[in-house]
């Protein structure tokens, strides 16, 4: 028979080994608001998250927040009206050096290209000159912050005066380019999956600008985005989202059936745009270690800062030394 003090100690043995369990039981009664937009990818994620119930499963429940655009995605997470957004790196180490405390989990390594009709007379960025570019996501869009780096860098070309540009959205820039009101046009990476499998081709790749800028790998220059105090205040919760994110993403990479679930949000009009947009999305998993990615981003960081400064990047020299969020949740 057990002693008085042998039954208080199995009794705070059980506490202990309970209390991971209570913990998650008490996050599964909260909500983890998530910003998508309706011709991203995070909407995809989303539905997986939530078919395959990796949400509660993991002690929360996802609620998928539609948001118009790049613009209203910054407005809702600045706002507190979401609790995450995916956004790029740029922006939120500009935010964390002001002091938000933005935390950064690398989301895709896949990324938005340049893209120019077959047998166009556009060869390099120099040839941009004169040329009529629509830019996707707006004057601070990372594509473009990284374009109109390597034309400074490569072609001593200032790319936003030299040429005739317009911001716009995605769907409205690729049909432009289609129907030839545009010469070129920087889009995101589904939207030039879309126009590849109808013979337009990639001039210059946000992946081949890191690269020349140093980068070692593929870079995950999109991430999800949360604010310190989220992460501070509801870590489990953001710890249960970042799980789910990832079983998700080992999900598509593992279950092609799965795909029927996504391929209603992928406004795929033929089997060879699907093909194309689900290997891209695939290829764009990231793989890195948190300090490859966190090397790496140090690197066009510098490239930028030295390319354009404080007008850009604002206060910060160097990416806030906290910004990365591993995808466990720790660090």
């Amino acid at each position: 028979m057990l002693s008085r003090r042998g039954m208080l100690a199995t009794a705070a043995l059980s506490l202990a080994a309970a209390l991971p369990s209570v913990r998650r039981a008490r996050a599964a009664g909260e909500t983890f608001r998530l910003g998508v937009l309706p011709f991203g990818t995070a909407a995809w994620e989303a539905a997986v998250i939530k078919a395959r119930g990796f949400d509660t499963a993991n002690g929360f429940t996802l609620d998928i927040v539609k948001l118009a655009g790049n613009d209203a995605a910054r407005i809702a997470f600045l706002g507190g009206q979401v609790d995450a957004i995916v956004g790029d790196l740029i922006f939120a180490a500009r935010l964390g050096n002001e002091g938000r405390g933005v935390r950064f989990s690398p989301y895709s390594t896949t990324e938005g290209a340049l893209m120019v009709p077959a047998g166009s007379p556009i060869t390099d960025l120099k040839s941009l000159s004169g040329k009529r570019l629509g830019v996707a996501g707006g004057a601070l869009d990372k594509n473009w912050i990284l374009l109109k780096a390597q034309a400074r860098e490569t072609a001593g070309l200032d790319v936003e005066t030299a040429a005739q540009v317009a911001y716009g959205a995605p769907p409205l820039l690729a049909q432009k380019l289609e129907t030839g009101e545009l010469d070129a046009a920087l889009l995101y990476w589904q939207f030039c999956a879309r126009l590849e499998a109808k013979g337009f081709k990639r001039l210059i790749s946000a992946d081949d600008v890191m690269r020349a800028f140093g980068a070692k790998g593929s870079v995950s220059l999109i991430g999800y985005l949360y604010e310190g105090r989220t992460v501070a205040d509801r870590g489990e919760v953001v710890r249960g989202f970042a799980r789910a994110s990832a079983a998700a993403k080992d999900a598509l990479a593992n279950e092609p059936a799965l795909w029927e679930t996504v391929r209603p949000l992928m406004a795929a009009e033929d089997d060879a745009t699907f093909a194309t947009l689900k290997r891209d999305f695939l290829a764009g998993i990231p793989r890195r270690p948190i300090a490859a990615e966190r090397a790496d981003g140090e690197r066009i960081y510098a490239a930028l800062d030295r390319l354009a400064g404080a007008q850009l990047l604002g206060v910060g020299k160097t990416l806030p030394p906290d910004l990365y969020l591993d995808a466990s949740g720790n660090g």
